[in-house]
């Protein structure tokens, strides 16, 4: 049984940080149930605590993930338009991944075009439109990056508890 529970807490942690990165794939709760069968295992040193810890952090990076983009676009100056169009643009996003690798690099760039045209439809200057667009890029690497340290975190955690 030890054998099964590692193999499918390195498989969640490996596919934690695929999700990190990939959209539609959530990767810090998958990462999180490597860390919890790990712990389950004969290996896992790993405390109550600290799986609740992990398990609020992965809610929290989630939720940021989805609300990030959104507050970046606005911080950046875009209005409700331009807010609903990066959120458009990830919905876009994710529903084009299946398409090949036109569908990943969909995924970093239609949040951006997304929050632009929004913009441009509120009849704001391109300049404003990009700029806006512009934080709706940072908001999506700054979830992305938050959700890969999990993963990464989690990943070695689960390689620590194999091996030590």
């Amino acid at each position: 049984m030890d054998i099964f529970l590692i193999i499918m807490a390195c498989l969640c942690g490996i596919i934690g940080i695929l999700g990190s990165i990939i959209p539609g794939l959530p990767g810090p709760p998958v990462s999180w149930i490597g860390l919890l069968l790990i712990a389950i295992s004969s290996y896992g040193d790993l405390s109550n605590s600290f799986l609740f810890i992990a398990a609020l952090i992965a809610a929290i990076i989630t939720v940021l993930d989805y609300v990030v983009p959104s507050m970046s676009t606005k911080k950046f100056g875009g209005s409700k338009y331009g807010i609903w169009g990066c959120n458009i643009g990830l919905v876009i996003s994710i529903v084009g991944l299946p398409f090949g690798p036109q569908g990943l690099l969909g995924v970093i760039f239609w949040p951006f075009i997304g929050a632009f045209i929004g913009e441009l439809l509120n009849h704001k200057p391109t300049n404003i439109a990009l700029k806006a667009a512009f934080g709706a890029f940072v908001g999506f690497l700054t979830g992305t990056l938050m959700k890969l340290a999990y993963g990464i975190i989690a990943l070695v955690f689960i390689v620590k508890d194999i091996f030590v």
